[in-house]
């Protein structure tokens, strides 16, 4: 686990780098009227995003459109920059992925209570819901609701973490094997790279769906 503690290098901490890198890479405003490959396909990719979670959400939430874009782009970055050799991903702590689950399932749950209050108290007791049974389904649907950011914090960090440790554990075995057993050493390395695009995969999916939940959540309250 010493892969998830954060290092410095010259004073610097690497989580400080790795968090503001990403901003580099965001498509920035160009005064060409003719974009390049980059900026074309940074273009699709936005515009694809947000059409596919905002597809079911009506016109008062399309406000968050450039957040949820934004944080999904700044999310899938530091997951796939975390797959580099010698690199650090700050989404493996749960602290850092707390710290963006709980402000923004907060923001949604406030516009529910604020704009319609009535709709947004009626998700704690489901319609039909015998008399003896509300007190203890308030309860239940309540803690349901408090514990909403900390899934969807506790999910990333653990499907990235669990990641990059088989990748740790399989690389070591690979490398030990290797002088000893040249052939078990070659299936190790090759189950090693089918880990790894499985990890790619895992990185893009994870944000997508930390994001794609933060808009279900808005749906329930605009």
């Amino acid at each position: 686990f010493d892969q998830f503690a954060s290092s410095s290098f010259l004073g610097i901490p690497l989580i400080a780098l790795a968090i503001i890198l990403p901003w580099v890479l965001y498509p920035k405003p160009s005064h060409h009227w003719i974009n390049n490959r980059l900026l074309t396909l940074q273009t699709w990719f936005i515009n694809t995003f947000a059409r596919q979670i905002f597809v079911t959400i009506n016109q008062a939430g399309h406000k968050w459109a450039a957040l949820f874009t934004s944080l999904m782009l700044f999310l899938i970055t530091l997951n796939m920059l975390g797959l580099l050799p010698y690199t650090f991903t700050p989404t493996t702590q749960l602290s850092m992925n707390m710290a963006f689950a709980v402000p923004l399932w907060l923001a949604t749950v406030i516009i529910g209570m604020r704009n319609q209050p009535t709709h947004a108290l009626g998700h704690l007791l489901p319609e039909g819901t015998p008399t003896p049974l509300i007190p203890i389904l308030i309860i239940i649907e309540t803690i349901s609701l408090m514990i909403r950011p900390l899934a969807l914090g506790v999910r990333l960090t653990a499907n990235l973490t669990a990641g990059h440790l088989l990748i740790q554990l399989i690389s070591s075995a690979t490398s030990i094997l290797l002088p000893l057993m040249p052939a078990v050493a070659v299936l190790t390395g090759i189950l090693l790279l089918m880990l790894t695009l499985l990890e790619v995969a895992v990185a893009m999916i994870q944000a997508y769906v930390f994001v794609l939940l933060l808009s279900l959540y808005l749906q329930e309250n605009v």
